[in-house]
């Protein structure tokens, strides 16, 4: 017997059932295509924040779920011995018009507030950063110390891994048990947008590149609106673009050439590192660009976990949190902009 059945085994659906699992549930996981294999298996896991300011539910679920990363990761690590290769290094973004500099000083005095002392996001100069540094017009960076790194495929692997010590298992294929839980990503929002004859939610295409380049313990870079994340196996991932159509959703073209390019004059250093992969997937997109949590809207008494477009790592130990009150205990404190609602 069974009593949560988890439909979907990218980072939502296993960190779900990781939660599930810890809190004593009998839990199993079911997709086809196996763990990982949609867009939760890419190259980039930049865990980053939105910006301090304009606070709201969103981000301040965000923010939770960032300072919760790092225990989620270790008991994970810990379980199953995979590394996810998380690590919360922070992160560096050049301030390239001076237009906006005064709008980073702001944003670092509402960090001050907003953040309540157990992160900062702070103005510096680039030279104080080392090499590493990206070129910046205005010889300042910020810099701030919540975001984090991992790397996708190995943090599914380790969610497997643990899962599997817990006596938990992915499955191509079984019957709904007990709570069933949707975390189908885009297939299940193509799913609600032609039951509802509207677009509920889409998929986003993105194409990232692995390059051979060992940065060391650094943090991620962000410029010129390309995240570079350097992995603890010495190598770094460049990413993404935002696609909404698209012909082949796996396939890579000249949309990629061009991050690679633009990636190699912001980040000058990176000039003669070997392209190693490159990727494309498909991101799950709800219309309201929030997770969407709670009682699934096609599926009389089922859940859904969906959406999580861009940050589905960042938000997944949060999001774990939520469901398993809700599944488990009955404890509904999903934030109302989360809820399927929102989209519909």
């Amino acid at each position: 017997m069974v009593d949560v059945t988890i439909r979907g085994a990218g980072i939502f659906g296993l960190s779900i059932a990781w939660t599930c699992a810890r809190r004593g549930a009998r839990v199993r996981v079911v997709d086809p295509y196996g763990a990982g294999s949609g867009s939760s298996g890419g190259l980039v896991g930049a865990l980053a924040p939105h910006v301090p300011e304009n606070w709201n539910d969103k981000k301040a679920f965000q923010f939770e779920s960032l300072l919760m990363a790092e225990p989620f990761w270790r008991q994970v690590e810990a379980t199953g011995g995979v590394s996810p290769g998380y690590a919360r290094l922070g992160r560096i973004q050049p301030i390239n018009d001076p237009k906006y500099l005064d709008l980073a000083h702001q944003r670092a005095a509402s960090a001050r507030d907003l953040w309540q002392g157990r992160a900062e996001w702070t103005v510096v100069e680039a030279r104080s950063v080392g090499s590493w540094c990206p070129p910046s017009a205005t010889g300042f960076v910020i810099h701030d110390t919540l975001s984090a790194r991992m790397h996708p495929r190995r943090a599914c692997a380790a969610l497997v891994a643990a899962l599997a010590v817990m006596g938990v298992e992915v499955v191509p294929e079984a019957p709904d048990t007990g709570a069933v839980i949707h975390a189908t990503g885009v297939s299940g929002l193509l799913e609600l947008s032609d039951a509802f004859g509207k677009v509920v939610g889409n998929g986003v295409k993105g194409q990232a590149a692995l390059l051979r380049f060992d940065a060391g313990q650094v943090p991620q870079l962000f410029a010129e609106s390309i995240h570079f994340v350097p992995h603890a196996d010495g190598t770094l991932a460049i990413g993404s673009t935002s696609e909404r159509d698209y012909d082949d959703p796996t396939g890579t073209d000249a949309a990629l050439d061009d991050v690679i390019q633009r990636a190699l004059q912001a980040v000058p250093v990176l000039h003669g590192a070997e392209v190693i992969e490159r990727w494309a997937g498909v991101r799950p997109r709800s219309k309201s660009r929030a997770p969407m949590l709670g009682a699934h809207p096609l599926h009389k008494g089922q859940f859904i976990a969906n959406g999580g477009f861009k940050i589905g790592f960042g938000m997944a130990p949060k999001v774990a949190e939520i469901m398993a009150d809700l599944v488990l205990d009955g404890q509904d404190s999903i934030p109302e902009g989360f809820r399927p609602e929102a989209s519909l």
